[in-house]
């Protein structure tokens, strides 16, 4: 769920006026859409490999510990980056390293959990609310204002919601409301990251604070596996660990890079515009490579939910 959190970069220019020039504008699209489309395909390849019986646990250590050489090499160059050379002050280390572990390490972990029970698509639908949990968050303890536009997008994308869980109770897993309770915390715990690293990320730099709070992340999840698991888990067919490699480069470390390349050329305004793309692209790699249902209700739903959030996301970077 990483691809999102250099959007609040303070600096990221508005470039999406008729200034672009045409080779610009499609590489920057192109690179914001690939970056979602990326991400998006993270809940396929945790799907796929489930079917070789690994666990959660062991699973998302796997892709941490890919992902971990890539955050590290990020780390030591944003700290080699002008402007971004000066110590971090404790108290803003510290608050990087607690919102990292919630919003990577826990989020995630719940995301992990969640999708043993719940399609792709649909884990991938419950997460993208997440542009919703952080309006209401904000307002609750930041004291931010909500108005009528954002109560109409909330109220569109709960309705969304609802139609595709609705469609799917009593259709897939015995146990698919957990799945969704979950997945839906894990959405919740990365907005908790996203409101409470707003601040700390115009101290410290955006590319700083995202490989720190990704390096804490990584750790936890290796940690856990060692407190959790015997040595002996990782006696895995080789597909799980090429997966694990896919999952770490391609769905975590790419889409983080590419999005900060696309806020770079394009602005925000069109970047929040190519999110609409995950659930989508999300819901169409389950049908394909997983053969999930894909109805006129859950299509429904998805668009409803997909247009709540637009509302949002590009009220908040207009």
């Amino acid at each position: 769920m990483s691809q999102s959190s250099l959007s609040s970069e303070a600096t990221a220019p508005d470039l999406s006026g008729a200034r672009l020039l045409p080779i610009q504008m499609l590489a920057g699209l192109g690179l914001a859409v690939a970056g979602v489309v990326a991400f998006s395909l993270r809940p396929v390849i945790i799907k796929l490999a489930y079917r070789y019986n690994v666990d959660p646990v062991t699973l998302i250590m796997l892709r941490m510990v890919f992902a971990l050489p890539f955050f590290l090499g990020m780390a030591l160059w944003a700290g080699a980056r002008k402007g971004e050379k000066a110590p971090i002050a404790g108290r803003d280390l510290a608050l990087t390293v607690a919102l990292g572990v919630t919003g990577y390490y826990a989020a995630s972990f719940c995301d992990f959990l969640g999708l043993r029970y719940v399609t792709a698509g649909m884990g991938r639908l419950l997460l993208f609310l997440y542009p919703t949990i952080v309006v209401l968050l904000s307002a609750l303890f930041l004291g931010k204002r909500i108005g009528l536009r954002e109560v109409v997008a909330l109220v569109v994308s709960y309705a969304g919601v609802a139609l595709v869980v609705w469609s799917e109770i009593g259709t897939g897993h015995s146990d698919f409301m957990t799945g969704a309770a979950l997945v839906f915390m894990g959405a919740f715990l990365y907005s908790i990251y996203l409101v409470g690293s707003s601040r700390v990320v115009q101290r410290i730099g955006s590319m700083r604070f995202t490989a720190y709070a990704m390096t804490a992340a990584c750790l936890c999840c290796i940690l856990q596996f060692l407190v959790l698991r015997p040595l002996s888990a990782l006696d895995l067919p080789l597909p799980v660990y090429g997966l694990s490699a896919v999952m770490a480069v391609v769905c975590t470390v790419l889409p983080v890079l590419m999005t900060a390349e696309a806020l770079r050329r394009v602005g925000p305004n069109l970047v929040a515009l190519s999110g609409a793309i995950g659930p989508v692209s999300a819901a169409v790699f389950g049908y394909l490579v997983l053969a999930e249902p894909m109805g006129w209700l859950q299509l429904a739903g998805a668009a409803l939910t997909v247009a709540g959030v637009m509302i949002i996301s590009l009220w908040k970077t207009a």
